[in-house]
C-alpha cells in the first residue's frame, strides 16, 4: 500500500485542483474558498488486487473516492460465503454511511490495482455544514448509490445466468468494448450462482461469440449481442 499525503489541498502541491476526474468525484463543485476549510490531510492510497480498504462493522473514519480501478462491496453470509452487493468504478464514493455516524456496512475489496483518495470524516462533516455545494454532492451520491443498488437487484438477480452475466459484462466493459473478467468465484458471488455455474456460463458466451478472449481473463465484448442476450431476445 502506497501513501502520499496531500499537504496543501489547493496550493501548488495539491492534487484536487488538477485531478483528472475532478468532475466525477465528491469535491466536483467545491471552490477555492471551500478548500480552506480543510485542516486534515487527504491521502492518496494505492491498493493491490485483493487488499481490503475497510471491513464491515469497522468504525467509519473516512470516505473513499475511487480515482482508478474497481472495488467490490461484500456482505458475508452466516455460512461464510460472500455476496457481492455492488461494484464501484472510477469516480464513485465508498463509505457514505460514515457521514451518518454509522460503521461501515460492507467490506470493500480492490478487485484490481486501485487508486483512491481517503477523505477523513471530519473533513466531510465540516464541509457539509459550511458548504452547501458539498451537501448537494452528498445527496447526489446517496441517490446514485440507491439507484445502483436498485439496478443491481434488477439486472443481476433476475433472469437466467447468461442474461445476468451479459448485463454484468456490459456494465464492466470499457469504452473500446474490452473487459477484464473477474474470478469465477467473484462472478458467482455477484450473480448468485455457484463458481462452477459461472465458469460454464462464461464458456457458453465465448462459444456464442458474445465475448472473445484476447489474453488470459481479458476479452472483447460484442455489446450488441450481449444486449440481446441480456434482454432474452437471442
Amino acid at each position: 500500500m502506497k501513501r502520499g499525503q496531500i499537504e496543501a489541498v489547493w496550493r501548488e502541491t495539491a492534487q484536487c485542483q488538477d485531478c483528472g476526474i475532478r468532475d466525477l468525484v465528491l469535491f466536483a463543485d467545491l471552490k477555492e474558498p471551500d478548500f480552506r476549510l480543510i485542516h486534515l490531510p487527504i491521502e492518496e492510497i494505492d491498493f493491490d488486487a485483493g487488499q481490503v480498504l475497510y471491513s464491515a462493522g469497522d468504525d467509519g473514519q473516512a470516505l473513499y473516492t475511487l480515482r482508478a480501478g474497481l472495488i467490490k462491496l461484500v456482505q458475508y453470509l452466516p455460512d461464510g460465503t460472500q455476496r457481492i452487493v455492488r461494484l464501484l468504478k472510477r469516480g464513485a464514493t465508498a463509505g457514505l454511511e460514515v457521514t451518518l455516524g454509522q460503521p461501515y456496512e460492507h467490506t470493500a475489496v480492490a478487485l484490481q490495482r486501485t487508486s483512491v483518495c481517503r477523505i477523513p470524516r471530519q473533513v466531510v462533516d465540516r464541509l457539509s455544514r459550511e458548504t452547501p455545494r458539498l451537501h448537494g454532492q452528498l445527496m447526489q451520491r446517496w441517490h446514485e448509490a440507491l439507484h445502483q443498488a436498485d439496478d443491481w437487484l434488477t439486472e443481476l438477480s433476475t433472469g437466467k445466468a447468461p442474461q445476468r452475466l451479459a448485463r454484468l459484462l456490459i456494465h464492466l466493459a470499457e469504452p473500446d468494448g474490452t473487459v477484464t473478467l473477474l474470478s469465477r468465484e467473484d462472478l458467482g458471488a455477484m450473480l448468485g450462482i455457484t463458481t462452477e455455474h459461472a465458469s460454464r456460463t462464461v464458456a457458453e458466451l465465448k462459444r456464442q461469440g458474445a465475448i472473445v478472449e484476447l489474453s488470459p481473463n481479458r476479452c472483447r465484448c460484442a455489446i450488441d449481442q450481449l444486449q440481446c442476450i441480456g434482454a432474452a431476445n437471442c
